[in-house]
């Protein structure tokens, strides 16, 4: 147990107690760039939103008609790309994080 709280992000390490329900996720959003390839420094209006987030829990999955539980896809630690919008905003501890239905969830980075 210790070995796999080792493995996790630091940031995830704050949500072992936090377990979304269903099939929801709990993403903290990627910061947008600060500057361009080329070095120059973007104003915060210019920037976009970033649509990469790594996933800090995960619930249990979902049930099918016949009660049989779906397990999600993702998993604590993944990149995932997001969409431009939806997702419910939490705040914790002076941060925020969002949390998606796994429907939601656009793509996975490999790693």
């Amino acid at each position: 147990m210790a070995a796999q709280a080792a493995a996790m992000p630091k940031t995830a390490q704050k949500f072992k107690n936090i377990i979304p329900l269903f099939n929801r996720i709990l993403v903290k959003r990627a910061e947008p760039p600060k500057e361009s390839k080329g070095g120059i420094v973007l104003p915060d209006v210019k920037s976009a939103k970033c649509l990469k987030g790594t996933v800090l829990a995960v619930g249990p999955g979902t049930r099918n008609e016949k009660g049989v539980l779906i397990p999600m896809t993702v998993k604590v630690g993944d990149e995932v790309m997001l969409p431009d919008y939806g997702g419910t905003k939490v705040e914790f501890e002076e941060q925020t994080y969002f949390l998606f239905r796994e429907s939601e969830i656009l793509a996975k980075y490999n790693e």
